[in-house]
């Protein structure tokens, strides 16, 4: 009895999980300041078309995705705060490339190197930010964590588009995000984490040291909703202007999306507390395969707002669910194996997307382009039914 009472009292919001989640917000603030406007920047400052905007924004994707196995093990590797502070001040230092980028050669180089320092950055911010929970609090302490990810969502893009729409010089926007990622930068130099054993280098090196291979089928789970998420996120603002006929409105979009993950986070943490990890990812799905069917089929303002709320909230009950069940596959010794695992799952699928969904855009239409990632999630839901859900059952440490 009085263990169980020692654990309902462990704390959660200790100072330093508080420092790594606002430095998490300012990352993906500085990250989603961005994602909007660049397609309309590449189109209006370079003459980019469809396919080659597709490209060059893919390239960020993929360059993270490339690094995030390798920061995965570096993080297990190497002390993580040193880990942490390097990759964040790389990450940071890129947005100054921006400025520079007079040809949409260099900006293409800059944007794809930003991707490599944006995958190292967000495993080692997330890794720290499980390290600093405490074990009980680990599962609820993942969901609110990714809150900040979705605040970030809800105000980056809108403060984006609002500036960008208005007139003011995309150098402005890109400063800001420079200076948002700074103080997150130093934000994180203030946490105080325990020294813990490190894996030791005269250990073999092995597929498994750099991916988490029982848990290939999570990944392809996650990258069926990341390859829709890619399309959606990347487009939207492009598809509602010349498809829908909203002018201004992408920020409102990731609002109201932002508003349904918050929301759904915050209401299926009981679910996730409770372990109930493979309903809470069922119910995400099935609720995000109405949110696309709702964007593809209802082509109006109103179906437009409707379908972010409904897509938000499915996504707020899947992608904690499972993070958490990337970390219950893994022992504790490669908590930065499977988190990098997981996010690397997520990029691969968002990449494979942005690249495919603009290439069918370029050939077909945005339209048509939705409706593949609405089949893409359905042929992932019932993947997930018949076979993925059980194997996690069957695997799980904890």
């Amino acid at each position: 009895m009085a263990h169980m009472i020692s654990q309902s009292k462990e704390e959660l919001w200790n100072r330093n999980y508080i420092a790594v989640c606002i430095a998490n917000f300012l990352l993906f603030f500085s990250f989603y300041l961005l994602l909007p406007m660049l397609p309309f920047y590449l189109r209006d400052s370079f003459h980019a078309d469809k396919q080659l905007i597709g490209i060059i924004l893919s390239g960020y994707t993929v360059t993270a995705l490339l690094i995030r196995p390798f920061g995965g093990f570096i993080v297990d590797s190497f002390p993580r705060k040193t880990v942490l502070l390097i990759c964040y001040f790389a990450f940071f230092i890129f947005f100054a490339g921006y400025l520079i980028a007079g040809t949409i050669l260099l900006f293409a180089i800059i944007r794809a190197s930003h991707g490599l320092a944006f995958g190292a950055a967000t495993v080692a911010n997330s890794t720290m930010a499980i390290d600093v929970l405490a074990p009980t609090r680990r599962a609820e302490g993942i969901g609110y964590y990714g809150v900040s990810n979705n605040l970030a969502m809800a105000i980056g893009p809108s403060m984006s588009m609002y500036m960008y729409d208005h007139g003011i010089n995309p150098d402005i926007i890109f400063i800001t995000a420079l200076i948002t990622s700074g103080l997150g930068l130093i934000l994180n130099s203030t946490i105080k984490n325990k020294q813990r054993q490190l894996i030791k280098g005269k250990q073999p090196i092995s597929l498994d040291r750099f991916i988490l291979t029982n848990a290939f089928p999570e990944s392809f789970m996650v990258m069926y909703f990341s390859f829709a998420y890619g399309i959606l996120s990347t487009y939207v603002a492009i598809y509602g202007k010349d498809e829908v006929g909203i002018n201004g409105g992408s920020g409102m979009f990731f609002l109201i999306l932002a508003i349904g993950l918050i929301g759904a986070r915050m209401l299926s943490a009981q679910w996730i507390k409770k372990g109930l990890l493979t309903r809470n990812i069922g119910v995400g799905m099935a609720i995000t395969i109405i949110g696309y069917a709702m964007f593809v089929l209802w082509r109006t303002p109103e179906g437009y707002y409707t379908s972010a709320m409904v897509l938000g909230c499915g996504y707020g009950a899947m992608c904690p669910s499972f993070q958490t069940v990337f970390i219950d596959l893994a022992p504790n010794s490669r908590r930065g194996t499977a988190n990098s695992t997981y996010l690397t799952s997520w990029d691969l699928g968002l990449g494979i997307g942005v690249l495919v969904g603009g290439s069918v855009a370029e050939h077909l239409s945005y339209h048509t382009a939705y409706a593949l990632a609405t089949m893409v999630c359905i042929i992932g839901f019932v993947a997930f039914l018949w076979h993925t859900a059980s194997h996690f059952n069957r695997h799980k440490l904890r």
